[in-house]
Parts: structure tokens; C-alpha cells; sequence
């Protein structure tokens, strides 16, 4: 079983509630006869000229959350979501874990009016074929 986590760089609270969520249900999903592999995921957006490294997204997960054994993949694209979806086809991953949007009522209200703040569990849900975990 391979489960994938996408995160925020630098790691925000949320999102080590995610990988711990995802730490979880690796330790649930473990039998004798099989391994689950974790795959962390972050997403430099072209858009913003992100530059995050694999090994300082490592280096944080690691610091921050006291793990070690997971795949670390940085992948550069437009939208977080469609990345986040070709990452999974990529990996094969069977679970994808993410982490619950949280927007204030300025930003709600701004988003309907340009889309800034893309709905990346109702794009998952509508286009996986995979188990998707959403953690609050």
C-alpha cells in the first residue's frame, strides 16, 4: 500500500496533523505481509517561484515530526490540485491523505469572487479512484 501526503513548506500545523494523520493510518494498514510506504508531497508552485528542495522538505519533516523512512517528492506545477493528481497516478498511491482548507470569511467571500483558493478536496474526490483521508 503506498500512501501519498502532500504539505506546505515550511510545514504548517495542519499539515503536520496530516503527515501525523498519515503516520496513523501507515501504523493501522501494516501487517505482516505487506508494507505500507509513505510519500510526502510538496507542490512549488510556478506561479509563486517556489524553490524548495527535497532535502529541506526531509529535513523539516524530520525535525518537525521525529520520522524517518518515508520518500520525500518536490513537483513543480500551475495548480496544487492537478499536481497532487498526477503525483498519485504516478506513485500508484492508494491513499492520499491531505489536509482540511481553512479560510476565514474575508478570504471565503474574496475566493468567490476570483477563484484564488482552489477547492483541492472537491477536485480530489471528484477525479481520484482512490481513498482519499481529509484530516481537520
Amino acid at each position: 500500500m503506498k500512501i501519498l501526503v502532500p504539505v506546505r513548506y515550511p510545514l504548517t500545523k495542519n499539515s503536520r496533523r496530516t503527515v501525523e494523520r498519515a503516520l496513523e493510518l501507515k501504523q493501522e494498514e501494516e501487517t505482516d505481509d505487506g508494507e505500507v510506504e509513505l510519500v510526502v508531497l510538496h507542490v512549488n508552485l510556478f506561479q509563486e517561484n517556489g524553490k524548495v528542495s527535497r532535502k529541506e522538505l526531509r529535513g523539516e519533516v524530520e525535525r518537525s515530526l521525529d520520522m524517518n523512512g518515508a520518500s520525500y517528492v518536490v513537483r513543480r506545477g500551475f495548480l496544487v490540485e492537478e499536481t497532487i493528481l498526477n503525483e498519485a497516478a504516478n506513485q500508484g498511491a492508494d491513499v492520499i491523505v491531505i489536509g482540511r482548507t481553512r479560510s476565514g470569511k474575508l478570504r471565503r467571500a474574496l475566493r468567490r469572487l476570483i477563484d484564488n483558493d482552489p477547492d483541492i478536496e472537491g477536485f480530489l474526490r471528484k477525479n481520484l479512484d482512490v481513498r482519499l483521508e481529509v484530516v481537520d
